[in-house]
């Protein structure tokens, strides 16, 4: 699973996520991709998923370029307790995803191969996606 080493602060407050990725929006490593098409956060668990479902179908063959990373806390308060009392303790990790943001991309397989690998790994994810091809240039 994914986590950052070491980070500043335990809690960090939610925020909100608006407007359109503007880094990690462009294919940077792979030829094909999956993009981000909504608002949402994906957690350690799910990205890890995605990564083993496109890795089993492409059989070890080519290179994943994974393009997010959760770096912020989520907590959670125990099941069946009051309201009020604080924070609850850090659960997990998310990474907070735009739209327009890539977030898998595999390198080195071809294109029919890669792109259902690709459909295999968006089924895990909780956010709508969309498979890109990098232009030819």
């Amino acid at each position: 699973m994914l986590a950052p080493k070491k980070v500043k602060f335990r809690k960090r407050q939610k925020g909100r996520l608006k407007g359109k990725a503007l880094r990690g929006s462009t294919i940077a490593f792979g030829d094909i991709a999956i993009k981000a098409l909504e608002h949402g956060k994906l957690s350690s668990n799910q990205i890890e998923a995605a990564r083993i479902a496109i890795m089993r179908h492409i059989k070890r063959g080519g290179q994943v370029f994974i393009r997010v990373f959760p770096d912020m806390p989520i907590t959670a308060k125990p099941a069946e307790v009051r309201q009020g009392k604080g924070k609850g303790a850090p659960v997990g990790w998310v990474a907070p995803i735009k739209p327009g943001r890539i977030l898998y991309e595999v390198k080195g397989v071809d294109l029919a191969l890669a792109k259902e690998a690709l459909t295999r790994a968006s089924h895990k994810l909780s956010v709508k996606t969309q498979i890109v091809v990098k232009e030819a240039l």
